[in-house]
């Protein structure tokens, strides 16, 4: 797992597969929520995101899942969005992201990377130094875990 700082989106334009972060909680409607952080900013770029991604969570839960077509996997935190993220549950969401690149990448082995921001650490209300430990065990470089950079030149 390799650590940056920068736009996570910058990483999308450069054909990169970008992670983000999702809860459990499907709308009347049929959509996730996708009210905050890197998810909102999805549901901005692709505004049928979040119905896709509810039909999936209506049919087979709260679980890692693939949008070719966007270039993006979600990675659950939440059960429910009003909730502070679980660190099992990103222990569990992180195991599925690996076996979410190796779909990706089977047999062809490209050359990309996932990207992720921290997972649970924005709006989730866990800290970074809870969460990475759990990441660094079986995240290769292969994925950049990408930080905003707050740093003023």
């Amino acid at each position: 797992m390799i650590e940056k700082f920068g736009n996570i989106w910058d990483y999308h334009k450069q054909s990169n597969w970008i992670v983000i972060t999702t809860n459990g909680t499907v709308k009347s409607n049929g959509e996730c929520v996708m009210g905050r952080g890197v998810a909102k900013q999805a549901k901005m770029l692709y505004p049928e995101l979040p119905s896709d991604l509810g039909t999936l969570i209506k049919l087979q839960g709260n679980f890692v899942y693939l949008f070719s077509k966007y270039r993006i996997i979600t990675f659950p935190v939440k059960y429910n969005w009003y909730e502070k993220a679980d660190i099992k549950l990103i222990e569990q969401s992180t195991k599925e992201l690996v076996g979410a690149y190796e779909i990706i990448n089977y047999p062809k082995k490209l050359d990309f990377n996932v990207c992720l921001v921290r997972p649970g650490c924005g709006n989730g209300q866990l800290n970074w130094e809870d969460v990475k430990p759990v990441l660094e065990k079986y995240l290769d470089d292969h994925f950049i875990v990408v930080e905003i950079n707050t740093k003023q030149h």
